[in-house]
């Protein structure tokens, strides 16, 4: 039986609704173009040279939400700053001379690149945005010296106006917030997750591939937590119970894990694992307002009584005990992710304030900065020489682009974008400038035929398909257009800098494909080298904080599953390697965190040294061994001590088994592994 077709209407409507934008993407557009009108015709009225980078500033602060924007704001100024700072300080060390004042921009700019792929987000942007600043201003006068300082101060000024106006229009037409837009997001990853370990709880092991897709729902979230502090009075606690929240997650799904493992060695299950696994599955039942801080505490309370029983209890078994405090890390978790998406949700202070690190690898960072100076010393060379009348203009637009790639994701994808965005603009400033206002004199002619540019700009931006086509576009048309007052009309001027930013556009397209690049297993290479030193460094107790290690990395195995290609069983392979350092380099972390914390009770020395060797060595007996003396010893302690002995204990155990699962492999990375 064959259905009828729906009528035209009906598809025409359907077709309509795909290609119209809805609602909040006009509102969007529509913040976006007053606040570049506001910022615009401020600057004409104050004067500035500079008027354009009014407008251009606020092409660049075009975000959704009042959060990014104003944490994106607040950098940008900052690293306008310094730009200005920096280029001033160039200007009089290298006064008239080119080649050192080019080489030692180049320099600078490569560094600022560097430092910016060691940073997150917005301060990212604001590093990388210090070191093309530089060249706006010095590069821009590099034939009148004299004039350094003034454009240097005009710049400052029309950031500022550009900040204000789109702080203003963003209050005044209630942009959407961050946290708002947050906390249904981190709800539902909140969900995915109680699923994941509910699976783990009841099935056993989900694995490594339903583990990294868990790891890459809520890693996706990290980015807006850092938007959320300036929005509201109680933004940071907002954006410190969202950070909690975010990392309680990862060692939800981390702890269920070791609690299947764990089980799963276990022959003859007890009455203490059954309850635990009941009382963890209590804590993530119900919806977000369940099961209740008050419950949860008293949930805790018992497994604590649980772990402890196990370690007075000399007939336990290992493993028993292992099982028992991942069931107690896992309700901890589930305790600071239900706080923290309250704290989100109210404003309340959260019960913690953890960092969210991020994973970054030094070649990478070395070869962005790299590409971006050799980028920018090509193009410098080529254009000096062949003596074209705006090399400063180009050279300007090189920099800026190569730049932004660098913080990129994907600066091959960036670049694709920059390719075809920059035609674009240089379509839409011609139009403006030729064909509607056609040599005409007027704020109000000029915002018109702006508005249907900034629209379609910020359409293309809110699809993240054509982020990068609708960015560009936007930010260079008011670039290219240089409103001033009165409004120049030069044709031969327009159409040189046209060509210069497409000629820019195509150098960053050969330049990410053909001077230094990365492929995927090289990211992969570089991510396993980093792992393998963090790993070292945990095995010999120079970890760095314990903490922090579930987030980091997570963060690190959520870049890896990206690069990871090839056939299922090689992907698979190297997913499991993966997951087996991070395991490894947590747990040793771990436990040498909770001994030295346990270094002053009595009868623990002998078994603490016993442990820290066998970490430095990477012997898998000896590291049983030592957790089982550990809890031996621990039998007499007070109730706090044998808690953090079991905490020790199950990490010490924990790195012998993936030492016992995955030894060949460390061997093969030069880890110590026996």
């Amino acid at each position: 039986m064959t259905t009828a077709a729906p009528p035209l209407a009906d598809r025409l409507i359907d077709r309509l609704d795909a290609i119209v934008p809805p609602p909040s993407a006009w509102f969007f557009g529509l913040r976006i173009w007053l606040a570049m009108m506001i910022a615009l015709y401020a600057a004409f009225w104050l004067q500035l040279d500079s008027a354009s980078s009014a407008a251009t500033c606020v092409a660049i602060l075009a975000q959704p939400k009042r959060g990014q924007a104003l944490s994106k704001a607040g950098y940008r100024f900052l690293g306008t700053i310094v730009g200005g700072v920096v280029a001033i300080v160039l200007m009089g060390l290298f006064n008239g001379d080119r080649v050192l004042l080019l080489v030692s921009f180049t320099v600078w700019l490569g560094l600022c690149v560097f430092v910016a792929q060691y940073l997150q987000d917005t301060r990212a942007y604001g590093a990388m945005l210090s070191g093309y600043t530089v060249g706006i201003i010095a590069l821009a006068n590099i034939d009148t010296p004299q004039n350094t300082f003034d454009v240097a101060l005009g710049r400052v000024a029309a950031i500022a106006i550009g900040i204000v106006a789109i702080t203003f229009i963003n209050d005044a037409l209630a942009s959407p917030s961050t946290w708002r837009s947050l906390r249904p997001t981190l709800a539902k990853a909140y969900g995915a997750t109680r699923a994941f370990v509910r699976d783990a709880l009841m099935h056993g092991d989900p694995g490594d591939e339903r583990t990294a897709d868990l790891i890459q729902k809520i890693a996706a979230m990290r980015a807006d937590t850092s938007a959320i502090g300036g929005e509201l009075d109680d933004g940071r606690n907002r954006a410190a119970g969202a950070r909690s929240a975010i990392a309680a997650l990862y060692v939800m799904g981390a702890a269920s894990r070791g609690f299947a493992l764990a089980c799963d060695r276990i022959r003859h299950p007890t009455p203490a694992l059954a309850e635990a696994r009941r009382l963890c599955l209590r804590a993530i039942s119900g919806d977000i307002a369940e099961p209740g801080a008050e419950r949860l505490a008293r949930d805790d309370e018992r497994l604590r009584d649980l772990v402890d029983a196990a370690i007075r209890d000399p007939t336990r078994a290992l493993d028993e005990t292992m099982a028992l405090q991942r069931a107690l890390d896992l309700h901890n978790a589930a305790t600071f992710a239900d706080d923290g998406l309250r704290a989100l949700s109210d404003g309340h202070a959260p019960l913690r304030d953890v960092a969210l690190p991020t994973h970054r690898d030094f070649q990478v960072a070395l070869r962005g900065a790299l590409r971006v100076a050799i980028a920018f010393a090509i193009t410098a060379s080529v254009f000096i020489f062949a003596g074209l009348p705006q090399a400063s203009f180009a050279l300007v637009q090189v920099s800026a682009t190569a730049a932004l790639s660098s913080v990129t994701p994907d600066p091959k994808k960036f670049a694709v974008g920059v390719l075809m965005g920059m035609p674009l603009a240089a379509l839409f400033a011609g139009i403006i400038l030729f064909v509607v206002l056609n040599g005409n004199q007027g704020f109000p002619l000029l915002a018109i035929a702006m508005a249907p540019v900034v629209f379609f700009g910020c359409f293309l931006s809110l699809n993240p398909k054509t982020f990068t086509v609708g960015f560009i576009s936007l930010v260079f048309t008011p670039v290219l257009l240089s409103p001033t007052n009165p409004q120049s009309y030069n044709p031969q001027t327009f159409l040189m800098n046209a060509y210069l930013v497409v000629a820019a556009s195509v150098i960053l397209f050969l330049v990410v494909r053909l001077v230094l690049p990365i492929s995927n297993s090289r990211h992969r290479f570089y991510a396993l080298e980093e792992a393998r030193r963090d790993t070292a460094d945990a095995l010999i107790g120079e970890g760095g904080d314990a903490t922090t290690r579930t987030s980091l990395n997570a963060d690190r195995l959520f870049q890896f599953s990206q690069w990871n290609s090839g056939s299922g069983t090689v992907r698979r392979a190297s997913l499991a390697h993966a997951f087996a350092l991070s395991r490894l380099e947590s747990s040793a972390a771990r436990a040498h965190a909770q001994m030295r914390l346990l270094w002053c009770a009595d009868g623990l020395r002998a078994s603490i040294r016993s442990g820290r060797e066998a970490l430095a060595r990477g012997n898998a007996w000896g590291l049983e061994d030592a957790a089982r003396a550990m809890l031996t010893a621990g039998r007499q302690q007070d109730r706090d001590t044998r808690l953090r002995i079991a905490r020790a204990a199950t990490d010490l155990a924990t790195a012998s088994q993936v030492i016992r699962r995955h030894g060949r492999f460390f061997r093969r990375l030069a880890l110590p592994s026996s």
